[in-house]
């Protein structure tokens, strides 16, 4: 690609955006209409005649582009832009209820451990601090905070039923 062409491109990329914007009454279209129609003037650049100005050249290549653009939207049917409807998307949503279910057990569970059991759980495994910065936290020696959470573990293991798994 010659040198002067890409200047000149670059030079009426901000005309090239207002033809975008007049001919889509859209920013997000007019900019899809600006990188369509440089990328189409770059393929062709060779078909290009430097005696011509530039700027008609590029307009008509947009036009076109425009153009394609409503008759592929018209076949195309509905979009939704799942960013404006995140609703819109397919979602199975039985793993998030099954998480929100076995969420909601542990939580029970929680409450039925001895104190010192779910403080040492929660520290470590929800808020995941070390045993060191647990045994820190409580006062305790690392080894008790370690006993502490195993027998926490298993106890919550034992009342989910999953004892053995």
């Amino acid at each position: 690609m010659d040198p002067a062409f890409g200047d000149a491109l670059v030079r009426l990329l901000p005309n090239l955006r207002r033809f975008g914007l007049s001919l889509s009454r859209r920013h997000d279209i007019a900019d899809d209409l600006v990188q369509i129609t440089v990328e189409r003037a770059i393929a062709n650049a060779r078909s290009y005649d430097p005696a011509q100005k530039l700027e008609p050249w590029l307009f008509r290549i947009m036009r076109n582009a425009f153009i394609d653009m409503t008759r592929r939207k018209r076949t195309a049917g509905i979009e939704v832009d799942v960013f404006e409807m995140p609703e819109s998307l397919p979602t199975d949503p039985s793993a998030g209820i099954e998480a929100r279910l076995m969420l909601q057990s542990v939580e029970v569970a929680m409450q039925d451990l001895p104190e010192e059991q779910r403080e040492v759980l929660h520290l470590v495994c929800i808020e995941q601090l070390s045993y060191a910065e647990t045994a820190d936290v409580l006062d305790i020696p690392k080894g008790t905070v370690m006993s502490r959470l195993a027998r926490a573990r298993l106890a919550l293991s034992e009342k989910l039923g999953m004892a053995g798994n």
